[in-house]
């Protein structure tokens, strides 16, 4: 999240942007069966077990960690984080309306996948929102300790993806932890302390 202050038109706009360019990665990573870290990589894995949606799952993953943004972050970025997790929950459960891909290498949805993914959230953090979920935790800590949001997620995503073992073949794992390094690679290169603050707006 930038530390410095947006129109209210730019925030719009960003938000739209990296929802939308978020929801294309995730889109990448069901194209091959992929998993990934965070609340994304849960809502992903529950799919093959209840009969709900990605999109679903996702939101209600993300529910008590919109509440501790409220009560830690303030009331504007919890506000703005549930309008943006609502936004990448309803853009890729209807993205099969208006595309459709018959066949993709899995290597390709990794990478490409976690990278989209990684951006949007990028475009999100510097804007003083986020998608909720590990997102608003780690930029808490950031803001508290000065600690890379980036690496922690990396952390927290590869400790997921890892306990993914026993739901996934080792090379679904393979990808997928390629594509979570995709994301978090560029979360840790883009997103630094010194750099951007991650103080968020009074409530």
């Amino acid at each position: 999240m930038s530390s410095n202050k947006h129109s209210l038109s730019e925030n719009i706009i960003a938000i739209l942007t990296g929802t939308f360019i978020v929801a294309q990665g995730v889109f990448f990573l069901q194209q091959a069966d992929l998993l990934t870290g965070g609340t994304t990589g849960l809502a992903l894995v529950m799919t093959h077990f209840v009969d709900l949606t990605f999109g679903q799952l996702y939101f209600m993953a993300n529910c008590p960690f919109y509440l501790m943004a409220w009560f830690r972050m303030g009331r504007s970025f919890a506000m703005t984080s549930i309008v943006s997790g609502g936004l990448v929950s309803i853009i890729t459960d209807n993205l099969y309306r208006v595309v459709e891909i018959n066949w993709l290498d899995p290597l390709y949805c990794a990478v490409i996948g976690g990278l989209l993914m990684g951006l949007g959230m990028l475009i999100l953090f510097r804007h003083r929102t986020s998608l909720g979920g590990f997102n608003v935790l780690v930029l808490f800590l950031q803001e508290r300790f000065g600690i890379s949001a980036g690496k922690m997620q990396m952390g927290i995503d590869i400790s997921i993806l890892i306990g993914s073992f026993f739901f996934a073949s080792p090379i679904t794992l393979a990808y997928s932890v390629i594509g979570a390094f995709m994301l978090n690679l560029v979360l840790a290169m883009n997103h630094k302390p010194s750099r951007y603050s991650a103080s968020a707006p009074a409530s």
